[in-house]
Order: C-alpha cells, then structure tokens, then sequence
C-alpha cells in the first residue's frame, strides 16, 4: 500500500500538509508553492501557465483534499502495524510508549525498532508516522541529558533513534515538520549532538553529518544553522571527520557525509567567517589530497564547492595560499575523467578567485600544468559556467 498520488504535492512529492489551490486548478503543499512563487516563478509549475501578479497572491486552501488527507491517514494508522498478542497495535501506543519516561530501556528498543522497520517498508507507515508528530519524539531520544540506562543500551537506542529520525525526514527543505531540528539551538542539546558527533560510531556519525546538512538547507532551521556553525565544539569534531575516509566502510561513508555538511553550511555566506576561522579550509585540503586524481565522486565535488565558497570571501583567499600544496590541488581536479562536472567547475571558480589576487598563485598554477587542464575542460562536455570560468582563468594567467 502506498500514498495515492492525488495526495502528493506535485513539487515536493510528499504528503500534502496545507493543500492551497491556484487559479488554474492545481494543487500544491503551501510552503512549497509559496517558494516557487519567492523565487520569481510566474507560472504554474505544473500547467506552466502564466500567472498575473494578482494570481499569485491567491492560493485557496483545499480543504475538502485536506479533510480527505486526514480520513485516509486514521484508517491507515489502524492498520500500519501488524496485529500482536502482546502489544496495542496502533501508532499512537508506539508513539506513547517512546514519550514515557516510565518505559524501559529494552521496550523503547523494540519500539524504535518498530519505528524503523515501518518506516523503510511503508511509505504509508512513513506518511502517517510524519504527520502524528514521530519526528518531533524521535529526536530527544537522540539529544538529550546524561542517560540513566546502561551505557550500551543507550547507545543502541540512541543510535536507533537516529535511524529511525532520518528516515522520516521530509526531502522538502520547506517541510514545516523541520521545525522540530530547532531543539538543537538549547545548549544542552547541543552539547548532546557534539558529544554523539566526537564519540558515536560510523553509522551515527555519518547520520548526525546527514541532520547536519538537513538544518544547513531547510527553511525552518536558518536561525540554527548559524548557531550550529558559529560553535567552535561543532567543528572541533566535525573536521577530524574529514581524515577518516580510508578507515572502514562506516568511517568512510561518515566522512563523505561530513564533507557534504560541510559545503551545506558553507553555501551560507554568514557561516564562512566561523568555517574559516576554525580551520575549514585546511582540513578540506587535506581531505582533497588524499584521492587519486580523478577519484572521489562526490564527497570531492562537495570538497571543491565547498572551497569555491570559502574563496569567495578574503579571509578565505587568504587561508587558501597558505593551506600547502592548495593550488595544486585545485589545478588537478580543474579537468576529471571519472568525476561529474561539478568538481571541474567549483575547482576552476576557485582557482579563478585566489589567482585574481596572487601573482605567487598564478605562477604556480602554470607551472603545476592549469594551462593544459583548462584546454582539455574548454573541449569536454562542462557547463556553459565551468566553460566560462576557464576562459577567465585562462585570460587572467596570459596577462600575467
């Protein structure tokens, strides 16, 4: 059983949660229309037709859809858990018995393990689990003060948790249930999400980078996100992240997940000052050199965007000379046979930015073979701006 599609908002593609209604009959999620609309769009993202500034400002709640919506959930709800001898069947006695200070460690596990089992196999499960407010419970499992069950208990239910959190996290980035991230701004619970960060395993790292990225880019969470990247304790355990990418499988995918939320938060350009100041660029650096040219899919790509960021501002030119061996570095993943073109693009754009201001820098691009690498980029199949980007950069280094 999955979602009927009529209850899924054509942009988002998630469950409708304030269905509003254009004037071309169309219906779409409130938030994500209203930020169509922000971005300048005039048209209706489904029908494409043309929309007038009066239009625009006319979004007519369905609530017969809405009323549907939640008839169709409750029915679900009664059946989202197979039926048990022991245990009330239901989502909202799950849901009580992980709010219950009076539960035990043990059935709290079983439950998350419900939680999560549902959730993977149900997009129903999912759906209804999202809208009862899981999210919102499932996170204080995860930071919270010191734990009052055994240490290896709690650890398996805070990591369960964690699972269990991410798999309900909406892919809109305007889903109003995001909100509930914002828990992370209460110091405690901030101490709480480093602590797990520095300490927990693979897995839970790699989860904790993907949340992470999540309040880097959600609407709800911008507030947070600044916050998040102005504390000196985040990026204390976030950059060793970045060195661990030739350990085992979970240390790997943990360390391609932080380069990510790295380059999440750094598209933010209040967040660069703190990045930078706290050692962003080096580590990022470091992290680059150790792949074999060409290697890396797109744990280098985020790198590399996340070094076009940072170069964007003088500080952050400024730490890029000094990080050894950075031009190099850039000018060997300026062209990539086995990447996507993005990595080609942010390393050209950043190579661009720190040799506009450092003659030291041009010079050593040159001699570490930049000149080839953009000929062979301007021949491939790049976008129109890494195309762009290597034409400057190749007119700036013939006047130098």
């Amino acid at each position: 059983m999955s979602v009927p599609h009529l209850f899924r908002c054509p942009i988002s593609l998630d469950i409708f949660t304030d269905p509003v209604t254009l004037c071309t009959g169309q219906t779409y999620d409130r938030q994500c229309i209203e930020r169509w609309l922000a971005d300048g769009h005039r048209t209706c993202p489904v029908t494409m037709q043309a929309l007038g500034d009066a239009d625009t400002t006319v979004l007519v709640p369905n609530r017969t859809l809405r009323h549907l919506i939640e008839r169709w959930l409750s029915a679900a709800t009664d059946h989202s858990l197979p039926e048990s001898a022991d245990d009330d069947p239901s989502l909202a006695a799950l849901k009580r018995c992980l709010q219950s200070d009076a539960t035990s460690a043990a059935a709290k596990i079983g439950a998350l393990k419900k939680v999560l089992a549902l959730a993977s196999e149900s997009d129903v499960g999912r759906a209804c689990m999202l809208q009862l407010g899981f999210l919102c419970v499932l996170l204080p499992l995860v930071f919270h003060a010191a734990p009052t069950a055994p240490a290896q208990r709690h650890a398996e239910a805070e990591e369960l948790a964690l699972q269990c959190a991410l798999s309900l996290m909406p892919s809109n980035a305007a889903a109003p249930q995001l909100d509930c991230l914002n828990m992370l701004k209460k110091e405690d619970n901030l101490a709480s999400f480093v602590r797990l960060l520095g300490r927990g395993s693979g897995r839970a790292k790699a989860g904790l980078c993907r949340l992470l990225e999540t309040v880097a880019t959600a609407a709800a969470t911008r507030d947070l996100a600044l916050v998040v990247a102005a504390s000196p304790r985040v990026w204390q355990a976030l950059l060793p992240l970045l060195q661990q990418h030739a350990g085992p499988a979970p240390d790997a995918r943990a360390s391609e997940a932080a380069v990510r939320a790295i380059a999440a938060v750094c598209a933010a350009e209040p967040a660069r000052g703190s990045a930078i100041h706290h050692g962003a660029v080096g580590a990022l650096f470091r992290h680059l050199s150790w792949w074999a040219y060409g290697k890396g899919g797109g744990a280098v790509s985020s790198a590399l965007a996340a070094v076009e960021a940072l170069a964007e501002t003088e500080a952050g030119r400024r730490a890029v000379a000094r990080a050894p061996g950075a031009t190099r570095i850039l000018v060997r993943h300026v062209f990539m046979m086995s990447s996507s073109n993005d990595g080609s693009e942010h390393a050209a754009a950043a190579l661009l930015a720190v040799c506009r201001e450092s003659r030291a820098a041009r010079s050593e691009a040159v001699g570490a073979g930049v000149v080839t690498q953009l000929l062979l980029l301007l021949q491939s199949q790049c976008g129109a701006r890494a195309k762009a980007k290597a034409r400057a950069l190749l007119k700036l280094l013939k006047s130098r």
